[in-house]
């Protein structure tokens, strides 16, 4: 009599096996931030926008190299060659490349150095906006309960607080300066940040990580910011990219309202007011600082879009790249 025969072994292949895609078999074990990367980089509007931007940074820093090449410094006002004969500024030339302001200034070199203000206050007042709001929707998230409540208040409070208003305030007391500006911008323009850092930390308070945290006798503050703040980042990271042109262009409007940086600083706001009367027959006047206001602000935000791009794998853009 014949032995039976084992029956063939049967690999039964999962759902799970039959849907995965070599896409997702590559990506198993990398972390959020390196796939975040990864995706921005596909990004080619992304990648040109950020290209944009170092290319406005190179021109903030080498801002004195315009000066050496045409000569023309930020303040130099040329009576003779920079004004026609009827006083009315001069059109884009050999001389002067994108023609010259009311005074007689050259427009190129007040465009370089008014790129440093924009960006300098973009940054700062950003930096100081994220720094307050994430310190604040921490605690609020963290703790609850009566700091919730009074951090709450103090949001809404900030947030009914007429910007313009106390903008205007504080440079008739002061005057206006680099410094007002910057700290009306970062000290008002927090709460927004505090909601959504607080939004973020109520639903990670609770979670296994911080128990684990507290059991081990970790105390508040380093479980707010070694535990549960870089579970945070991503939005903070996603909101501060879009907020840098939003800072820009708040500058800009102070600054067209005389409320912002003083004459005869250099600053993109301020030469787009003084060429509003002369729009008419001097159209280089406006156009250029208008321009590169115009091209900083869309390449933050299209770089801030791909960003949360990135940081969101459901984006139909991305998933159609």
């Amino acid at each position: 009599m014949t032995a039976p025969q084992p029956s063939p072994t049967v690999h039964v292949v999962g759902a799970s096996d039959a849907e995965e895609s070599p896409d997702e078999r590559r990506i198993q074990g990398r972390s959020p931030w390196v796939l975040a990367w990864g995706r921005l980089r596909r990004d080619r509007i992304a990648m040109i926008s950020l290209g944009v931007i170092v290319l406005i940074v190179l021109i903030a820093i080498f801002a004195p190299v315009f000066t050496l090449l045409t000569g023309h410094g930020p303040n130099d006002q040329y009576r003779l060659t920079g004004l026609s004969p009827q006083g009315l500024p001069v059109a884009p030339n050999h001389e002067f490349w994108l023609g010259t302001d009311d005074l007689g200034r050259d427009i190129l070199v007040r465009i370089a150095y008014g790129a440093r203000i924009s960006l300098l206050v973009g940054i700062v007042a950003t930096v100081i906006t994220v720094a307050i709001g994430v310190v604040v929707g921490i605690a609020a998230g963290y703790f609850g309960g009566v700091v919730d409540t009074l951090l709450a208040r103090l949001v809404d409070v900030v947030l009914s607080v007429p910007f313009l208003l106390v903008a205007i305030a504080l440079v008739s007391i002061t005057g206006p300066s680099l410094t007002v500006v910057i700290l009306v911008i970062g000290l008002f323009s927090w709460a927004s940040v505090a909601r959504i850092v607080r939004g973020q930390v109520l639903s990670l308070r609770e979670r296994e990580f911080v128990e684990a945290a507290r059991s081990l006798g970790a105390s508040d503050t380093r479980i707010m910011f070694v535990d549960v703040l870089p579970n945070v980042l991503a939005p903070v990271i996603v909101y501060t990219s879009l907020l840098v042109p939003v800072v820009i262009l708040t500058e800009a409007t102070l600054s067209f309202l005389s409320l912002g940086l003083p004459p005869p600083t250099a600053d993109w706001g301020g030469m787009i007011s003084e060429a509003v009367p002369y729009y008419q027959t001097s159209w280089w006047f406006v156009i250029f600082p208008g321009a590169a206001l115009l091209i900083t602000t869309l390449a933050f935000n299209l770089f801030g879009d791909g960003v949360r791009d990135a940081f969101d794998p459901r984006s139909e853009r991305l998933l159609q790249q």
